[in-house]
């Protein structure tokens, strides 16, 4: 056992114990969050403007801080940007993380040296956490890759900016840095594709323990590794035990990875976002993720059939029930009040709390009135190819069929296979007929002859990669929609 191995092992012991002190009693760490988050920012522009030094309860809290997005936030980021201080959180951010907005473009989430922590810290803690559940250390004494974005920095104002994993990149703990791949020269290449042919040059020669990356980019490596060396990952890299992921549903990618790899590994799922570290799974047989009650955000939960009402009810933690989709509101020591990250979870558990990653709030298809959501087609899909399992999946995406040529409307699935369904009518039908016992108003407009059922269209390898690479999305954490209101995205695929 290498030096890294050996001083995890009661790092993570530590940690463990650490976590029990919140875990079986997070509400009561999700109230003092909400006390210590209203006291440190009651001085700042947003704490004045909207009373905070009267606030002595979660009632007050919801009457005085209203749910926002990034557009009803944006002048408050402004402000910052401008060089003011004081203004969402005490002093300035120390980064802006930079997203890819749907509606608002690019957007700049503040990242305050208070918060840090709980970015750098959770996924850290992921890491310890699997050591301490499993007594696997080794992975720690090869090499571990982390497919990511470019870790080079502009400025928004005088505020060091770029993507979540370059920042991330620049607070790798020392004692990993040694054998971190790729190198950092090659990590700052902004060409995914060149980017990923250096990564392979420095990879595929070394003990590769460890990887972590959205799962589709991830494939990408893999199937370039596989066609360059003609063997697979387990006898180019035979020290690899564990896959890090996180981004997207595992599910759909799951067949067509393990059968790159060529057997059975560990793996951990996380979920990180720009506006905070949310959870991350800390038991290897257990379902969802631990939900992290602990570190720096106050959550909030609106059931997602209210959110888009005039005055949606909002819960803490303590007020969630099983089963059932919520949309995911934070609060936290970066100054972001009432803010929707546009995630719906869904727990599985409340002892602990555990939740799973069910959708995006405005990623859903209702030309119809059906709202057929995320959670519902990765369901649907999964079921069929548990059906036809030489079936491989690269990636799809989901759009309605209003005006057909002929006959009745219908959804369009656009799947790009990498091994197809021997019957790709009966998967279809399959698909079809699980999606209709998942979501009763689908059921209504198919019983109804409203709708007819799906058509799969099938498309050519790359077609994905193709249309990323198109709108300058190819790569790093950026991720396909499964699901749209329109055909914007169908159709330019479908071409």
């Amino acid at each position: 056992m290498g030096f890294r191995s050996s001083l995890s092992k009661p790092l993570a012991r530590y940690i463990a114990s650490q976590q029990q002190g919140w875990i079986y009693n997070a509400p009561a760490a999700q109230d003092k969050w909400r006390q210590r988050l209203i006291s440190q920012a009651k001085h700042t522009v947003f704490g004045q403007e909207h009373f905070f030094k009267d606030i002595n309860s979660y009632e007050d809290f919801k009457q005085a801080v209203p749910v926002r997005d990034y557009e009803d936030l944006k002048g408050y980021i402004q402000q910052v940007i401008d060089g003011k201080d004081d203004v969402l959180w005490p002093a300035k951010p120390i980064y802006f993380a930079k997203t890819s907005g749907t509606t608002s473009g690019t957007k700049y989430i503040p990242i305050s040296k208070d918060s840090i922590s709980n970015h750098i810290g959770s996924a850290r803690d992921a890491l310890l956490n699997y050591i301490h559940e499993t007594g696997k250390a080794e992975f720690l004494d090869q090499k571990l890759i982390f497919l990511s974005g470019s870790p080079v920095l502009d400025t928004k104002g005088s505020v060091p900016t770029g993507r979540l994993s370059g920042i991330s990149n620049h607070h790798v703990p020392a004692y990993l840095r040694t054998n971190q791949m790729p190198s950092y020269e090659t990590n700052c290449i902004e060409e995914w594709e060149e980017k990923l042919e250096r990564i392979i040059d420095e990879t595929i020669n070394q003990r590769m323990s460890l990887i972590s990356g959205i799962p589709p980019w991830v494939q990408m490596y893999f199937d370039r590794i596989i066609a360059r060396m003609g063997k697979p990952i387990k006898d180019v890299f035979p020290d690899f035990q564990l896959f890090v992921y996180g981004g997207v549903n595992f599910e759909p990618y799951r067949a067509k990875l393990f059968d790159s790899i060529g057997k059975k590994i560990d793996s951990i799922e996380l979920y990180p976002a720009s506006e905070g570290f949310i959870a991350y799974q800390d038991l290897q047989d257990s379902q969802g993720l631990l939900l992290l009650a602990d570190t720096g955000i106050f959550y909030e939960f609106i059931p997602a059939e209210e959110f888009f009402n005039e005055n949606p009810t909002r819960l803490t933690l303590e007020q969630v029930e099983l089963g059932k989709n919520y949309a995911l509101i934070i609060n936290n020591n970066a100054g972001l009040w009432g803010y929707s990250i546009g995630d719906t979870v869904k727990f599985v558990s409340k002892d602990p709390y555990r939740l799973l990653v069910t959708g995006r709030i405005k990623h859903f298809i209702s030309a119809f009135g059906e709202h057929v959501i995320g959670e519902e087609v990765e369901k649907a899909l999964q079921y069929a190819m548990q059906r036809y399992p030489e079936t491989e999946v690269v990636e799809f995406t989901v759009a309605p069929m209003v005006a057909p040529s002929e006959g009745l409307p219908y959804h369009e699935w656009l799947i790009e296979f990498a091994t197809p369904p021997h019957n790709l009518e009966q998967f279809a039908k399959d698909i079809d007929e699980r999606l209709v016992k998942l979501n009763v108003y689908y059921d209504d407009l198919i019983s109804g002859s409203i709708l007819r059922p799906l058509k799969i269209t099938s498309l050519p390898r790359n077609a994905f990669i193709d249309y990323m690479r198109s709108q300058g999305k190819l790569g790093g954490q950026n991720k396909v929609p499964r699901l749209a209101n329109d055909r914007k995205i169908a159709d330019i695929i479908a071409k």
